[in-house]
């Protein structure tokens, strides 16, 4: 008994290669909507074929083209699937676009918190201890036992700025009140680029509009894709150990480097975020320098802040602080999403 012609409906959709046929079998393929539920196996006799064909080849046949009924019949559910992911896609950054106009609207009205507010997201992730996976960017620092703790001092200023605009971001969502943790993290992204396109401004002698064309053209906006996707971070629901940040602006280079080193960053993020380490900048750079693993990075990045694009500088500062916002964090990516309606099965009629 010889294989004859083997017919299945198979989706117009899905692309097989061809099968290696022997020389004396033939095999015919019909086309048939995709939605058909047919298969047919025509088995014929041909006395002069020396192939045989078992009843296991045959259900493999049977096999194969029912799998791929099965695939092409959930294609519905992947398309439905998709088509929800894209909502919510759409819905946390529609949020997101609301929460970075409020974030700076308050800045925009208060420049001198600024350093404060880098400080407060570095200070709330440093807590990241690696050996027990706990501490990180959770919020915690909001607690007023941690606060006021010395290595957060003249902080509570720009703590309060964030609890002002939490109120005015939890009033317009529709998916639930923001996380501190998450407001924290992206008060810092809104302080850097407020700090970015001042600094055009300057650049442009002090001209608003040059200043913004400036930094739309050279800067590197585009880079924050990463840090926005991490977005969902969950509040501490007490404080975190104390003992784990150490005060910056009397801190030695060797101290500084440590921690760096304590959750997997070196010299070079430690020079790259000399802005985060205590209210002047200066003071803090002329500290760094004096060690000669940090210098060069100093250096490299000084000189960067001096050129129209900043690149080397931006695009390193963007990368750690989208690395330390997440440290230890498992990020929830349907945080915000509206609630979905429930449907009532007992009211459909079947």
């Amino acid at each position: 008994m010889g294989l004859g012609s083997f017919i299945s409906t198979v989706p117009s959709l899905l692309t097989l290669p061809p099968l290696p046929l022997p020389t004396t079998t033939s095999l015919a393929v019909s086309n048939y909507p995709i939605h058909s539920s047919r298969i047919r196996c025509k088995i014929e006799d041909d006395n002069d074929s020396e192939d045989q064909v078992g009843r296991r080849d045959i259900l493999k046949c049977f096999g194969a083209t029912i799998g791929m009924e099965i695939i092409a019949s959930s294609g519905s559910f992947v398309k439905e699937a998709n088509a929800a992911d894209l909502i919510q896609r759409r819905q946390r950054s529609e949020f997101q676009s609301s929460i970075k106009s409020t974030l700076y609207t308050a800045i925009k009205a208060n420049p001198d918190l600024v350093p404060s507010l880098l400080t407060l997201a570095l200070n709330d992730s440093m807590t990241y201890d690696k050996a027990t996976k706990s501490g990180g960017p959770n919020g915690s620092i909001r607690f007023s036992s941690e606060i006021s703790r010395p290595e957060n001092k003249g902080l509570s200023a720009a703590l309060n700025l964030l609890e002002e605009a939490k109120k005015e971001i939890d009033s317009y969502s529709k998916g639930g009140p923001v996380s501190f943790a998450d407001l924290i993290q992206c008060a810092a992204q809104s302080a850097l680029k407020s700090s970015f396109l001042a600094a055009a401004i300057r650049k442009c002698g002090g001209n608003e509009e040059k200043g913004n064309l400036l930094y739309t053209a050279y800067g590197s906006n585009g880079q924050w894709g990463l840090f926005d996707k991490q977005f969902g971070r969950s509040d501490a629901q007490e404080p975190d150990p104390e003992g784990r940040v150490p005060q910056w602006e009397k801190a030695s280079v060797q101290e500084m480097k440590d921690k760096f080193t304590a959750i997997g960053f070196g010299p070079r993020q430690l020079a790259v975020m000399s802005a985060f380490l205590g209210p002047d900048q200066t003071a803090t750079e002329a500290l760094l320098a004096a060690d000669p693993a940090v210098a060069p990075w100093v250096t490299k990045y000084q000189r960067s802040r001096e050129t129209v694009s900043e690149t080397d500088y931006e695009v390193d500062l963007i990368t750690t602080l989208t690395k330390m916002s997440s440290l230890g964090q498992q990020i929830n990516y349907e945080a915000y999403t509206y609630p979905v309606q429930k449907v009532d099965f007992g009211k459909l009629k079947l």
